[in-house]
C-alpha cells in the first residue's frame, strides 16, 4: 500500500500519546506519600482546567523551575507557563512527558488523587481530558476520555480516543510496554515497522510498544478507538 495515497488522514500527536509510558508506574510508596502532602482533589472538578494547576503544584513542591522541566521534556518554557496558567489544555502526549519529568504517574494529572479500590465511570459521567480547538484541532488531532479515574495503583491506562483526520505526518515511535486497541468507529491505520494494516470497526490489535509503530486515522472521517496502555514496573 502506498503511504502517500490520497484520502489518508493523519493524527500526529498519537505518537506522543503512545510514547514515554514505561516509567509511569514506579515509586508507588514514595509517590503516595508525596501526593498526600499535596492535598485531596475534588472528584467532580474539570480535568482540563486543573491539569496545569496540578503540574505547577508538583513542580513547586519538588523545587523545580520551568527551565528544569524544559530540559527534561524539550517543551518550550512559554508553553509550560501557558499550561500552568490554564490558558492551554495540554494534549495527552504532553501530559505523559510532564509526568515522567516530575516522576509522577500520568493518572495523577489526569484524575487527581487516586484513592479508590475500584472506579465506575457511567456513560454520562465521563470527563473529556482534551478537547478540539479551532486553532489546534489539526495539530492535536484527537480528544480522549479517561475510563479509570481515581483507581489507585492501576497498571493500565484505558482511554476512549477520537482520532481526527489531519494533514501532518508523524514518525513511528517505540517505548517500553504494551498496547491494546479496539476500533469502535471509522477506520484506523497502524504501521508496525514496515507493515501497514487498516483496521475497521470490530477489529483489534495488541502489540509490544517496543516495536516501532504509528497509529492514525485512515480516511477523511474521525475514528473512535478504545486504547489501553500497559507498562511493567
Amino acid at each position: 500500500m502506498n503511504e502517500d495515497d490520497k484520502g489518508i488522514g493523519t493524527s500526529k500527536p498519537y505518537e506522543d500519546f503512545l510514547s514515554e509510558i514505561s516509567k509511569q508506574f514506579e515509586r508507588k510508596d514514595q509517590e503516595k506519600h508525596f501526593i498526600d502532602s499535596l492535598g485531596d482533589a475534588a472528584p467532580d472538578e474539570d480535568i482540563v482546567v486543573n491539569v496545569g494547576e496540578r503540574v505547577r503544584r508538583v513542580r513547586e513542591k519538588k523545587g523545580l523551575s520551568l527551565e528544569d522541566i524544559f530540559r527534561r521534556t524539550d517543551i518550550d518554557v512559554s508553553l509550560l507557563a501557558q499550561i500552568e496558567e490554564g490558558t492551554v489544555a495540554p494534549p495527552l502526549g504532553t501530559v505523559i512527558k510532564l509526568a515522567k519529568a516530575l516522576e509522577m504517574k500520568m493518572g495523577y494529572f489526569i484524575s487527581g488523587e487516586e484513592d479508590r479500590a475500584f472506579t465506575i465511570v457511567r456513560r454520562n459521567d465521563r470527563k473529556m481530558v482534551s478537547r478540539y480547538d479551532s486553532k489546534k484541532g489539526k495539530q492535536y488531532g484527537y480528544e480522549y476520555e479517561s475510563l479509570a479515574p481515581y483507581k489507585k495503583d492501576r497498571h493500565m491506562e484505558p482511554f476512549l480516543v477520537t482520532l481526527e483526520p489531519a494533514d501532518t505526518e508523524a514518525e513511528r515511535s517505540s517505548h517500553d510496554g504494551q498496547e491494546f486497541i479496539f476500533v469502535l468507529q471509522g477506520n484506523m491505520e497502524v504501521r508496525l515497522e514496515e507493515e501497514i494494516h487498516i483496521l475497521e470497526p470490530g477489529d483489534a490489535i495488541y502489540y509490544d510498544s517496543t516495536v516501532p509503530h504509528l497509529v492514525k486515522c485512515h480516511g477523511n472521517q474521525p475514528t473512535k478507538i478504545l486504547a489501553v496502555l500497559y507498562a511493567e514496573k
